[in-house]
């Protein structure tokens, strides 16, 4: 096993680190290293994606590029490689010299943050709001934070400016959203306080099967050591034992109401908020502190966002409900609220069991507003137990929706797909809706 140090080394002897992909990690991690004079590699198979200003830094810095399909001579020389949390390690099998370490951008950016404390996030569903609760608490308590990963910033942002100006504001803590794809290229992540809050079929596109996902999401604690701590579910506790954890193990309550004046719809964002508690007293925040970030926070944007009431009605956005599983915290969420609802699904189906949901489902919702891809998967699942209709497009479905619907109804975008059917994102798939229905008359 390669230690954190071990990999500094091999950056600072100038390995020649290939880079896979242009989004946001690539970019950042590709302009770290080249700020520590690392030889670098970049590729990407579409070069029409990437943006004009980085493709200029890529000339200018004289860093090497291939684009199109990954090509084995290419990746020649290849010391350390990088690849974007999107490039399924999977692709890469036999292209790669063997002596090659794949390594993600998050562990390389932590060589550069000085040791700052890790507080890591991961799990199939929550996670995103897991990690602003973690930030608000902690930021509640007056630490200064860092938050990213997953969420928002790459950690190579924060490690890029602290490397070019060291007197630049230190974070007191790392709040890192950590997915299966990143984290199964860490090798010695240090996490001082790990969350993993579920663990549910899901980016089994990705991943060859379960037992890969759950192994890189156990990944997350792997490089722990007994002053660590690892806050698990209760559904998973059992993984503590089955994986060997050395840190300290906390399993906190899911079904805890410890923050009820919360903006945050459902018992799941309680959990969520449990779970963060734990977490965050270890950095020593107060209860007061952490209920008053309670108080504070708002639904994260495409997460039960809250659109408008037009006529009674209530428009919420889930866009980034893209499983069967979150799809039921939806549900059980829109419904505590004591709204019947009519539900809009469909996209690029995932897998997992539609037709298990049928028992929460009724009596809860009053019709389905099916649209885009996976038709089949849904009306073979619900066409003889529950109100459905087809459009072809999210605007018409809406519309559809909107004539069912009776006041005090909640009309809910909960796709249960990914979005790549007709959006680009689940961000571009929210933003269409609440356009769609900030346009409602």
């Amino acid at each position: 096993m390669i230690t954190l140090a071990e990999i500094k080394n091999k950056l600072a002897g100038k390995c020649t680190a290939h880079v896979v992909g242009g989004g946001n990690s690539g970019r950042a991690v590709i302009k770290l290293l080249n700020s520590y004079g690392v030889p670098l590699v970049f590729h990407e198979q579409k070069e029409e994606k990437l943006l004009p200003e980085f493709k200029r830094f890529l000339q200018e810095q004289n860093i090497p590029c291939f684009f199109g399909e990954h090509k084995k001579e290419n990746f020649s020389g290849c010391d350390i490689f990088i690849p974007s949390p999107g490039a399924a390690i999977a692709q890469f099998a036999g292209l790669l010299p063997e002596t090659a370490l794949a390594v993600s951008e998050t562990e390389i950016a932590y060589l550069f943050c000085d040791g700052t404390p890790i507080l890591g996030i991961t799990g199939t569903s929550g996670k995103t709001t897991t990690t602003a609760v973690c930030s608000e608490m902690l930021k509640e308590q007056g630490l200064n934070i860092f938050t990213g990963g997953n969420i928002g910033t790459p950690l190579s942002e924060y490690a890029l400016k602290r490397l070019e100006n060291p007197r630049s504001e230190k974070a007191d803590v790392l709040v890192l959203e950590l997915s299966s794809f990143q984290l199964q290229t860490c090798n010695a992540l240090p996490v001082h306080v790990g969350i993993c809050l579920n663990i549910s079929e899901n980016h089994l596109d990705y991943h060859k099967n379960m037992q890969e996902y759950t192994d890189a999401k156990m990944n997350l604690f792997a490089h722990q050591t007994d002053t660590d701590f690892a806050v698990l579910g209760q559904d998973i506790a059992h993984l503590a034992n089955e994986y060997g954890f050395k840190a300290k193990t906390i399993v906190f309550d899911a079904d805890k109401k410890n923050f009820p004046k919360t903006k945050l719809l459902g018992q799941h964002n309680q959990s969520n908020a449990e779970a963060a508690w734990q977490a965050c007293q270890l950095f020593g925040v107060s209860f007061e502190n952490a209920r008053k970030a309670m108080e504070k926070i708002s639904p994260m944007e495409n997460r039960l966002e809250f659109v408008r009431e037009l006529d009674g009605i209530t428009y919420i956005n889930d866009s980034k409900c893209t499983t069967v599983t979150a799809l039921a915290v939806a549900i059980k969420a829109v419904s505590e609220a004591e709204h019947p609802i009519i539900l809009l699904a469909g996209g690029k189906f995932k897998g997992g069991d539609l037709a298990a949901l049928l028992p929460l489902m009724r009596g809860k919702v009053k019709h389905v507003a099916l649209y885009g891809g996976s038709r089949e998967y849904f009306e073979n699942a619900w066409k003889n137990h529950l109100s459905l209709s087809y459009d072809e497009k999210l605007s018409q479905a809406l519309e559809r929706a909107k004539q069912t619907a009776d006041k005090g109804d909640a009309v809910l975008l909960a796709p249960a797909t990914a979005s790549f059917d007709q959006y680009a994102s689940y961000i571009a798939r929210g933003g269409d809706f609440k356009n769609l229905v900030r346009n409602l008359k």
